[in-house]
């Protein structure tokens, strides 16, 4: 009975996210609504937050080695798949995989998604939760996607799971004409959530999709300081 209880609940505040959260940020999408309710989010939060998994908040998520890394807040994770606009023929590149989830919402939409994490173990443990949760077209590499992951270039789409300073020109380079990238640009308090469109070879166009401050993505690029 207990067990049931807790499932009842989970499945109450999941409910509860879509329609108090998710929903009154603009994510009207119907599969992008129907993609959060069933992929369980909980599955995918560190056991010691597992009761937050709906909190509209960021969550750690980090190691004691590298404790800044945060699970962005169901409303962005939302608002970011629903503006990037994922098909089923597209290959996806993630860049900050933490524990899985928004790789796991990426790969119920497209072809196949390479998704990249910094940290060895969380990488680990994203593989165990994708695996656990189905999502058989997900490579989880490790390494450093602070300037893209050229490996696997063009992509259809992009997706920065993390905050930089500046977007870098390697992301650009990696998209294909016609592909999309989803990235929250700025430092704190002053962030945007960009979505950029490769309209040709040489041309891009940008729209602010809304403000934000989120963790900054490991090793970003920097913007250059002035020199007077």
């Amino acid at each position: 009975m207990a067990a049931a209880d807790v499932n009842m609940d989970f499945e109450q505040a999941r409910f509860n996210m879509i329609e108090q959260q998710i929903r009154p940020w603009e994510v009207l999408d119907p599969e992008v609504l129907e993609l959060l309710s069933v992929i369980r989010r909980e599955d995918f939060v560190p056991a010691a937050h597992r009761a937050l998994a709906f909190a509209d908040l960021e969550l750690p998520i980090g190691s004691s080695a590298n404790p800044s890394q945060t699970m962005l807040a169901p409303k962005t994770e939302a608002r970011l798949l629903q503006e990037v606009d994922v098909r089923s023929t597209d290959r996806v590149l993630e860049i900050g995989t933490g524990t899985g989830y928004m790789a796991a919402l990426l790969a119920a939409k497209a072809e196949y998604v390479h998704t990249v994490e910094i940290d060895p173990a969380l990488a680990e443990t994203a593989r165990a939760n994708l695996q656990r949760a189905g999502a058989a077209n997900v490579a989880v590499d490790v390494g450093d996607g602070s300037r893209g992951w050229a490996a696997h270039a063009p992509y259809d789409v992009i997706v920065v799971s993390a905050s930089m300073p500046v977007l870098p020109d390697e992301f650009l380079s990696q998209l294909k004409v016609g592909g999309r990238l989803v990235a929250i640009v700025g430092e704190d308090p002053v962030m945007e959530a960009q979505l950029v469109t490769r309209t040709g070879e040489n041309a891009y166009s940008t729209i602010n999709l809304f403000e934000t401050v989120v963790a900054p993505l490991d090793n970003a690029v920097q913007r250059e300081a002035f020199v007077f």
